[in-house]
């Protein structure tokens, strides 16, 4: 195939492909965040207790984090505009399984599903954008996409909320077809075809298979409570890492964890995303079910934190440039958890002014400060022709560990099957939720500080002013902790 010419941004066809890239990433980004809102619904609807709840998330993302590698090296070895298009159609046809699901196991095996073309769908985004624009566009297109991907991410808990109210939870599964019908218009219309021309020999097909059933076993054990299961998972895990270290075509490069900075920063990234998984998925089942907050008055009460995010995290990300991402990477956490104990104070009719917006106002400023330069820590810490698969790497850390925190969450903090009822017992064990999420973020702040190098400072992430992204080769994700705010 004969590569085509560069893009310019500002030609026709550079911003159809922009739009396409745009479009792709918010059906990933608002299905994350409008069914978070419509959890007490579905909850109601189907008659399912919080395990099924933990299911309906945890099943997208399971998928999603086990493959979004695989999905990115399919992309570089059939076609990244190809596999892009496949998986909007799979996520499409996935979205409409779950939107007539009868029940709710139903709907999270097809909520399994969706994360397939997820995995299929992200990395595809980006790297479009990576491998189509002239490298004087390149910075301003990324900026771009992030910016209008940032303003998706801001409008998905009002979207949620108000879908939710209007139409009921099934409209959230809805509202994803016309999206995908209008991506796959413009991207077999304007996107252009692109491939890498040297790939590896074989696709790690036994490295992705051991990922998605030791991360099954792992979430089955901790949401069922199956001991024997959490040891199967184990298992699988470490039989994951070591066909990783002898594969010659691994999806994870053993070569990266030789940096300091990059193991110290995948471990921050394990600890901070499974408290901020856990945050997410508790607050807003916790403002509706115990403080009797509407779906969209829910949606509406966290969107100042990805307003902070929006407005302070490149202002952070520049600071990180200068002065090394170690202090930002410290302070940030520990303001998220001074947050997370205002949220101690969220109860029954709590007032939003003084006991809701100080606590997400705070936990919203420790992410802004954190999230851009713990991803210029990761992409400092590997030569430039590994930023790609090292973002992707730390954005599939992130997600298994959201995974992971939604699985064993409920049960650490005591919220049993019969709490989406009984709003005192919620309440209960959403305040100790709230406490172990502090003290992971206290670990992950102790981590930087003890593992990050003094003046370690990192490449520039080409970027447009007022966005948080990073340049990304193929293999970047576009959700990627660096890219996009935390899913809500």
């Amino acid at each position: 195939m004969t590569a085509a010419p560069p893009l310019h941004l500002k030609s026709r066809q550079g911003r159809w492909v922009v739009l396409a890239t745009v479009l792709g990433s918010s059906l990933a980004m608002l299905d994350g965040t409008v069914v978070n809102v419509a959890l007490p619904r579905i909850g109601e609807d189907l008659g399912t207790e919080v395990a099924g709840l933990q299911w309906t998330l945890s099943g997208y993302t399971l998928t999603l984090a086990a493959l979004i590698l695989l999905g990115g090296a399919l992309g570089d070895r059939w076609g990244r505009r190809r596999v892009f298009v496949w998986g909007t159609v799979w996520f499409a046809i996935a979205s409409g399984l779950c939107a007539l699901a009868p029940d709710v196991s139903m709907l999270i095996a097809a909520r399994l599903l969706q994360g397939v073309g997820a995995a299929m769908l992200t990395p595809g985004s980006l790297a479009i954008i990576s491998a189509s624009f002239d490298d004087e566009d390149q910075g301003a297109a990324i900026g771009l996409w992030s910016g209008l991907g940032g303003v998706a991410a801001a409008i998905g808990p009002l979207l949620g909320g108000w879908l939710v109210e209007i139409a009921g939870w099934r409209s959230v599964f809805l509202i994803n077809l016309p999206l995908a019908v209008a991506v796959v218009w413009v991207s077999v219309r304007h996107v252009p075809e692109s491939r890498d021309p040297h790939p590896p020999e074989r696709l790690d097909v036994l490295g992705s298979a051991l990922a998605i059933l030791a991360l099954g076993a792992l979430t089955y054990g901790m949401i069922e409570k199956q001991v024997w299961a959490v040891v199967v998972g184990v298992a699988l895990l470490a039989g994951f890492v070591m066909v990783e270290r002898r594969s010659r075509n691994a999806l994870v490069p053993s070569s990266l964890f030789t940096s300091r900075v990059f193991v110290a920063a995948n471990l921050v990234t394990l600890a901070v995303y499974a408290a901020l998984g856990g945050v997410f998925f508790l607050l807003l089942l916790q403002l509706q079910i115990v403080s009797g907050y509407s779906p969209l008055a829910a949606g509406i009460a966290s969107l100042p934190i990805t307003i902070l995010m929006l407005s302070l995290s490149s202002r952070a990300g520049r600071w990180a440039q200068v002065h090394g991402p170690r202090i930002p990477m410290t302070v940030g956490p520990i303001l998220g958890a001074a947050g997370l104990l205002l949220m101690l104070r969220i109860g029954p009719g709590a007032s939003y002014p003084t006991q809701v917006l100080p606590a997400v106002v705070v936990f919203g400023l420790g992410l802004s400060v954190l999230v851009a330069p713990l991803t210029a820590a990761v992409l400092g810490s590997v030569s430039s022709n590994q930023a790609g698969i090292a973002s992707g790497v730390n954005n599939a850390v992130a997600r298994t560990s959201q995974l992971l925190a939604v699985a064993a969450l409920p049960a650490l903090a005591g919220i049993g099957a019969e709490a989406l009822g009984n709003p005192d017992a919620f309440a209960s064990g959403f305040r100790t939720a709230m406490l172990i999420c502090a003290a992971l973020l206290l670990t992950g702040a102790i981590i930087a500080a003890v593992m990050i190098p003094r003046g370690v400072t990192a490449r520039e992430p080409a970027a447009e002013p007022g966005s948080e992204s990073v340049a990304c080769q193929p293999h970047c994700d576009v959700t990627a902790p660096a890219v996009q705010p935390p899913p809500h």
